[in-house]
């Protein structure tokens, strides 16, 4: 098989949460240019019209499912949904997430019961379902859930962020216990780990701390709108495929330091 062949995807469906803005369109984006059909799915409606809008411009083929992840017993139905849609789920990339900044000993929470739903609990939810009703019965599958190199590493002085570094290594460790447990079934199940990008979700946290980040950053920048989509291709093609249970981090080397 050539390279290029490879990293095709022509035919293959994947569906990606938290698709609709920052680094889940950036993965999207990549994967309709390889040749994926792709799903996608968010809590606002019209964010992922304008998604789809942008998505459908470049060429891809896109559906979107509007979903709260927080609400668990909506899972079952987003996968019928997107079953419906799509006929099937080749490949799963957990990509929504939550962050919340609080002292530890002052820690509400309902933030930590948040931040561990949506980065722990629903992608879990989600992989379950998906895999028990799709990947197990075929007998092959791809999972990629984004994780952080927050799962490695210890807030950097004034990120006072304790869930959200407790839920990447959580959800870092299920990458690893599902990739052993559901390799015998042909499912494949692997972590991309970013560093900071500027998104929504950091946004606040850059504005405080971005010099200090980009200062503590071998290559001495931020992630950009195109640093994710090649780990992202590799890990979701069969150019990854003798490779499971690992962790792909895309920091400018800033987990070294």
């Amino acid at each position: 098989m050539s390279v290029k062949a490879l990293f095709d995807l022509t035919g293959k469906t994947a569906l990606i949460t938290g698709g609709s803005r920052g680094l889940g369109l950036q993965i999207a984006e990549a994967l309709g240019e390889m040749g994926a059909r792709l799903a996608i799915t968010a809590r606002k409606s019209d964010e992922l019209a304008e998604a789809r809008q942008h998505l459908e411009s470049q060429g891809y083929q896109v559906d979107t499912f509007v979903n709260d992840l927080q609400q668990f017993d909506g899972i079952p139905a987003l996968v019928d949904d997107v079953l419906s849609r799509q006929g099937t789920i080749d490949i799963l990339i957990n990509n929504a997430g939550a962050t919340w900044g609080a002292k530890a000993e002052d820690y509400p929470d309902d933030a930590w019961h948040k931040v561990m739903n949506l980065n722990v609990s629903a992608p879990f939810f989600l992989k379950r379902e998906v895999a028990k009703r799709v990947m197990i019965p075929k007998g092959q599958g791809n999972i990629i859930i984004t994780a952080s190199v927050a799962a490695f590493r210890a807030p950097p002085p004034g990120m006072t962020t304790v869930a959200y570094h407790a839920s990447k290594a959580a959800a870092m460790h299920m990458v690893r216990a599902l990739a052993a447990e559901w390799g015998p079934y042909g499912i494949r199940v692997n972590a991309i780990c970013p560093g900071f990008f500027p998104s929504k979700l950091a946004s606040g946290l850059l504005e405080k701390l971005g010099e200090q980040v980009v200062q503590r950053t071998p290559l001495g920048r931020l992630g950009g709108d195109e640093d994710i989509k090649g780990a992202a291709v590799y890990l979701a093609s069969d150019a990854s495929r003798h490779m499971t249970g690992q962790a792909l981090i895309v920091d400018g080397g800033a987990v070294l330091l």
